[in-house]
């Protein structure tokens, strides 16, 4: 499938928030619809290995929106792979509210059910900082499903306990309406076995629809490919994309109908 790159500058409660926004184009088809995905970048911004998968996305049909998530901070350019680069992000990351993430999220949906070749359908997906955001992006009731690469969270290195994140408590209470994706490596040390447990043991308490995914040769960030530092894994980063396809397929390119909890499971071999 052919795609369309552009950008769209939308106001926020504090400043201008650029969408980069890839498209798929059928041709001779102006009048189709896709399903929407939001892609919420690591720390540097919508960097290369970003725009990429956003572009791998798109071209299974997906439209795909990803926010310049420090608009508050810097411009819409993407913060370099480096240690000045790093300090900013993770400078950036912390001093920005977990509501303003949350706003940031509330609008890249309502850009996406405001353009006509949007089929209504939203999921959302991302890496590092953008995994935890999107998780907290499947709190919104239009978003279906999200896929989550080793989610780190915002204030710590563990999700939804850091600093006023309340993700855990969310889980709990039972926002999560749509289905979840869980990938990370079991050498992630940003986000260890003890995080990693809590945050299957919540999701699991909780009755969440959720695949959980731990690849035990990968570390942080294995699905980045560029300035990886030695950690992208291209042969488990595409299982991994054939997982968010599975989910996303299954999910907002299907009429499902409402999801019932009575499935009788037979103990049989």
């Amino acid at each position: 499938m052919l795609i369309n790159e552009f950008h769209r500058d939308i106001p926020t409660s504090s400043g201008t928030m650029r969408l980069f926004i890839t498209h798929p184009v059928i041709p001779n088809h102006p009048h189709a619809q896709f399903p929407g995905v939001l892609i919420f970048s690591e720390i540097y911004q919508v960097t290369g290995p970003v725009s990429r998968l956003a572009r791998q996305i798109a071209g299974h049909g997906y439209i795909c929106v990803a926010p310049s998530s420090f608009h508050e901070f810097v411009g819409p350019e993407p913060l370099e792979y480096d240690e000045k680069g790093t300090e900013m992000g993770n400078l950036y990351k912390i001093r920005k509210r977990v509501m303003a993430y949350d706003e940031d999220a509330r609008l890249c949906v309502d850009a996406l059910l405001e353009m006509r070749t949007c089929n209504g359908k939203i999921g959302a997906t991302g890496m590092c900082l953008g995994g935890h955001l999107a998780f907290r992006a499947a709190f919104h009731e239009r978003v279906t499903a999200a896929v989550c690469y080793f989610a780190t969270d915002i204030h710590s290195h563990t999700l939804g306990v850091g600093k006023n994140d309340d993700s855990l408590d969310r889980v709990k209470r039972g926002d999560i309406k749509g289905e979840l994706a869980m990938i990370f490596g079991k050498l992630d040390t940003h986000v260890p076995p003890d995080g990693r447990d809590l945050i299957r043991k919540t999701l699991h308490d909780a009755g969440t629809r959720f695949g959980w995914y731990e690849f035990p040769w990968a570390q942080h960030a294995f699905i980045r490919d560029e300035n990886s530092k030695g950690r992208y894994d291209p042969a488990v980063a595409k299982v991994c994309f054939e997982i968010l396809l599975e989910l996303f397929n299954r999910t907002l390119k299907t009429e499902l109908g409402p999801f019932e909890e009575n499935l009788k499971v037979e103990d049989v071999c």
